[in-house]
């Protein structure tokens, strides 16, 4: 079977979204970028969630805060709740699935804190309960959505941030969610830093 037209399609596809989507993701996306600079100049954490590619994506993001992503800088305080195996078993097991990044928001999050909410549907009962719960601690939330936003598109407040990609197809979104998780990072790098071409 020759995959190479398929594997073309991919590329052009993803490409093309991207170029599509960056007009009207962009302002949000720098919106973004102040909302964390500003957590974390004011000495608060970044919390961040999600399901299954999303939580790959979300303790990528921890990754790159803690460690760096293109320039060697301080550490930057971000935590990934999709990690911590008796965490997340013990409170599905005591409670339920749906509690398992709540709970966590609750304990760990502050006033002042944000939260990066991972949902490609915009509809999935853990990140919209994380959601909820930050939105009683007062932190801020960034949602990275797509399918029109779903369930979380209709929660968000008014200083939140909803980064939701115009496309239906769950592998499309998540490619853009990595390059916004990039863009996140080279913005509060340049925010911290100073710009470097």
């Amino acid at each position: 079977m020759d995959h190479i037209p398929r594997i073309r399609a991919h590329f052009a596809d993803s490409a093309q979204l991207k170029l599509d989507a960056v007009e009207g993701l962009a302002p949000q996306l720098a919106r973004a970028a102040d909302l964390l600079a500003t957590c974390l100049l004011s000495d608060g954490k970044i919390l961040a969630c999600g399901n299954g590619g999303s939580a790959a994506d979300a303790q990528h993001f921890a990754a790159e805060m803690i460690g760096r992503f293109e320039r060697e800088r301080p550490e930057l305080p971000a935590i990934s709740l999709v990690t911590d195996t008796s965490i997340l078993s013990a409170v599905a097991n005591d409670y339920s699935f749906e509690q398992v990044f709540a709970k966590q928001v609750r304990a760990l999050g502050a006033k002042g804190d944000a939260l990066i909410a991972l949902s490609t549907s915009g509809n999935s009962g853990n990140v919209v309960a994380a959601i909820a719960a930050a939105h009683e601690r007062e932190m801020n939330v960034v949602a990275f959505t797509g399918k029109g936003g779903g369930r979380i598109g209709g929660m968000l407040l008014p200083g939140d941030v909803h980064l939701c990609v115009p496309h239906e197809r769950t592998a499309r979104i998540q490619e853009v969610h990595l390059l916004m998780i990039h863009c996140l990072c080279d913005a509060v790098d340049a925010t911290l830093l100073g710009d470097e071409e």
